[in-house]
Parts: structure tokens; sequence; C-alpha cells
């Protein structure tokens, strides 16, 4: 597999708003956050909510202070490295159904974009470069494709919570654990019509493929020709980054597959799902695995999801070679 020359990539993606393309081109490593749902449910002093699980405790003096903690701790590793850094709204299920329901202020999804802005800002972190991407994602069950949203029910499901995030004023959309392309291809149309930069980021399977049995770059594919303004690129994420198998995928694949947010544990979902305990494999097997997909196939973005924490960040900094000219943006 060859990787893709920066030339090739700035013309597969001539269209993607300037400071996103600014920000993929000049950076060879990328860190976004690792786990946050998973970090919060060890804590004892932390009570996620039934329906929204951890968007609520941006309203809760010990919930926002252990958010705090948890961001800063991963945006100290890329400052540590001196790379770039993504971090996204705590409203994974914050969605208009589930927001509507709770009891809980409308402007959540908003609120949590100017809770994380606030937490950018702070003079620790004011001249590091912080993009935060406002985050959703799928209606129902993650692992189970057969209950995703057919296209138009997803756009019109998702808008509003979408709308919300830009009201927020940040700087990216992205979505998140999707299982099924014909919801995803909803969303991202949604999205779309925002004018934001925005990621799709799916689920995959041990042989490579979206959860419904689309294979990865398929998927790709069918949403970069029904959406007007495609996405910046596409994501992987909740799945052991060899589940990939980048040396079967097409070269074509890694012109948009542009992150990996990897779990700890090379266990098949539903495995995941009946653990009782953190199941996880080494850091360094992990993290050599994540490096080698930034390494030999140029997928810049590189963080962790379940099982996963700031150490697992830090090793993925720690090892990352060094760039042959300043990266910043």
């Amino acid at each position: 597999m060859l990787l893709l020359t920066t030339r090739a990539w700035q013309s597969t993606n001539r269209h993607i708003p300037k400071y996103m393309k600014r920000l993929l081109e000049s950076n060879r490593l990328i860190l976004l956050e690792a786990a946050i749902v998973e970090q919060l449910r060890r804590s004892t002093d932390i009570h996620l909510h039934k329906s929204l699980v951890n968007a609520p405790l941006i309203y809760d003096k010990v919930g926002s202070q252990a958010l705090v903690k948890l961001y800063q701790d991963y945006i100290d590793s890329a400052l540590e490295a001196a790379v770039p850094f993504l971090m996204c709204t705590p409203t994974w299920r914050a969605n208009h159904a589930r927001v509507s329901g709770s009891g809980i202020n409308p402007s959540i999804n908003s609120d949590a974009a100017h809770f994380m802005r606030r937490l950018r800002n702070t003079p620790r972190n004011i001249h590091a470069t912080i993009k935060i991407g406002g985050m959703i994602g799928c209606k129902n069950d993650c692992y189970q494709p057969s209950e995703g949203l057919t296209t138009g029910e997803s756009e019109h499901f998702h808008a509003w919570q979408i709308d919300q995030l830009v009201q927020g004023d940040i700087d990216f959309l992205i979505a998140v654990t999707l299982p099924n392309v014909d919801e995803a291809i909803g969303i991202a149309k949604a999205m779309a019509q925002t004018g934001m930069p925005y990621i799709i980021s799916f689920v995959i399977n041990r042989s490579g493929d979206v959860l419904d049995g689309t294979h990865l770059y398929d998927a790709i594919c069918r949403i970069d020709s029904e959406t007007k303004q495609n996405p910046v690129g596409y994501m992987v994420n909740c799945s052991y980054p060899t589940f990939l198998s980048p040396e079967q995928q097409p070269d074509s694949l890694f012109s948009r597959l542009i992150g990996f947010q990897a779990n700890a544990s090379s266990l098949d979902h539903c495995d995941l799902d009946d653990a009782d305990q953190l199941q996880a494999e080494h850091i360094s097997v992990w993290g050599q695995a994540m490096l080698a997909l930034n390494r030999d196939y140029g997928i810049k973005i590189l963080g962790g999801c379940c099982g996963t924490s700031v150490e697992h960040l830090r090793y993925i900094a720690n090892m990352k070679q060094p760039s042959p000219s300043s990266d910043t943006i």
C-alpha cells in the first residue's frame, strides 16, 4: 500500500473549508481526545444522566470540574508534543428526542459548545491549536445497524441538534459511532446544509466494513456522491486499529480516511458490551498499531475511544515522528 502524496491529497480535498484544509495539510499528526464517558462512569462522584449521559454535567459544579480536568489532561498531551488537538462537545446523545423528554435546558448543545470554548480560552490553552467539534451520534444503538434510520428520517431527525451546535460557534461538526450508511448519509446532508466543515465517523467490524456490511470505501463514495458539500474527511471510531485491515483496503480509501479513534481492546463490540471489567491491550501494542496507520497510510487524526486514557494519547505523542517543518496552523 502506497502512502498518498501530499499533492494527491490536496487535489482530492480541494473543496474543504480553508482552515480545516490548512490544519490537515500542515500537520502529520493531530491528536483527538480519548475516552470521555467511560472515564466519567468510573468516578464515584459523577452521576451520568439516564438519557443524555454526560451532557448535563456542564451545569453541575462537580461534573463540570471533572469534565474540565479530563479534557485538560488530553489537551496537555497535545501541548507537550506541540501538535494540534481536536476536542468534541459532550453531546453524543443530546438529540432533540432525548433533550425534549429530559427536562434539561433545551439549549444544552449550544451551551456545551460555549463550555468548550471557555476551556479553550483559558490562559493555559490560549496559544494552543485547538479545534472544537460539535458531536452527534446515531439515534439508536451504535452497534445495531438494523436500528438505523433511513436517509430521509435521519436528515430530519438530526437537523435540530446540528443547528443547535452550529449556534454554539463550534469549528466543525462530527458524527461518531455510525453503524448504518443510510443514517450517515442523512446526517451528512443535514450537516452540509449548514456550510460548516464536518466529519463522518463509522464503527467497523474486524473485516474493515461498516457494521451494516457496507465496504468502508463504498460507504464513503456513497456519501461523497450524495452531498453537495462533502465531508472534510471520514474517520473510524469505537473499533480496534487492526480492524481496518489497511493492507486489504483500496489505496483510494486513504485520500478520504483522515482519522481513527480506537478502542483499547481488540474484542468484538458484542464482547465489550457484555464485559464486566475494563478490557484493554497493552498500551504499546495499541499505540504501535495506531502509529502505523499514521506512518504508513497517512491517517492524521489519532485518538482513543472505549478503554483509553490520557496514557494512550501520551504514548502516541511521545512516539510521533518529527516533522521536517513547523506544524502550525
